[in-house]
């Protein structure tokens, strides 16, 4: 990617090396929905999030890092707020960019208490995304997606949540909790994963337009999407697909909505919740 013309965010907090205090929150439970790329089994992640932590020992800094990937995911975050402000400008609204919270092995969020082994995940109940960056490292060795927009879609993907609490989607999830059978909740989790996908895809679209962008940028992306889809991830783990546990669609499938949003920029082609099929 060329980010030297690309200002970095300042709506980054550094907790990298900073002690956590634990318990699970109301919306932890979210988590377990939208943590997108690990493919870890719910249940574990459940306990993951039920267990305590030492307390905090001090304030975490606030703006951009200044060591090497800490500025890169903030000149991608910067690079998000930049494409989002204009989307969201130009419909009449106005874009509340989230804040990015680095973090190392686990940390306390509004929707309860987060690890490593749950990957990138988005909070809505604080408008923040949480990344510890070893999450790059297994994204090169375990998925074999190396590459710096294969970073960056990570990224991408987590403000698509966040696009997504700003509109409202949220609701789907939130209504259909305890109201509808499992199989049918993870369902609407596909379509909210696959959703951001399509936003990450937007994202990209209008940073290419910005000559951010190196040849073969776009099939780092690609080839991550791929890594991470439900299918490919339950065959490594388990040795068999079972459709009614996706919670975040096929490798196929989530290629495809990202290619959609890249291919359009536009978020009008990002309604999963209409298309049928997916």
């Amino acid at each position: 990617m060329e980010l030297d013309d690309q200002r970095s965010s300042d709506n980054v907090e550094d907790r990298r090396g900073i002690g956590v205090g634990g318990g699970l929150g109301i919306g932890g439970i979210v988590i377990v929905i939208i943590a997108a790329f690990m493919g870890v089994d719910p249940t574990t992640l459940l306990n993951t999030v039920e267990q305590t932590a030492p307390a905090e020992t001090r304030e975490a800094p606030r703006g951009a890092p200044t060591d090497e990937m800490g500025r890169f995911v903030s000149k991608i975050l910067g690079s998000t707020e930049d494409v989002w402000g204009g989307i969201f400008q130009k419909s009449g609204g106005t874009y509340t960019p989230p804040t990015l919270v680095l973090y190392s092995g686990a940390v306390r969020s509004a929707c309860g208490l987060g690890q490593s082994a749950m990957g990138p995940f988005y909070c809505p109940n604080d408008q923040k995304l949480y990344i510890d960056l070893s999450f790059y490292d297994e994204l090169r060795k375990r998925f074999k997606a190396p590459g710096d927009f294969a970073q960056a879609y990570v990224i991408a993907h987590e403000v698509g949540h966040h696009v997504q609490n700003l509109l409202g989607t949220f609701s789907k999830l939130e209504s259909a909790r305890g109201h509808v059978s499992q199989s049918a909740y993870n369902q609407i989790s596909v379509r909210m994963e696959l959703q951001a996908d399509c936003y990450a895809g937007v994202w990209g679209h209008f940073a290419a337009a910005k000559n951010q962008l190196d040849p073969g940028d776009v099939d780092e992306a690609l080839t991550a999407a791929s890594a991470i889809g439900d299918d490919r991830l339950q065959k490594e783990t388990q040795g068999r697909v079972v459709p009614d546990a996706f919670t975040h669609g096929t490798s196929e499938q989530r290629v495809s909505w990202f290619k959609r949003g890249m291919d359009s920029g536009s978020v009008k082609d990002c309604d999963t919740f209409s298309s049928r099929p997916l």
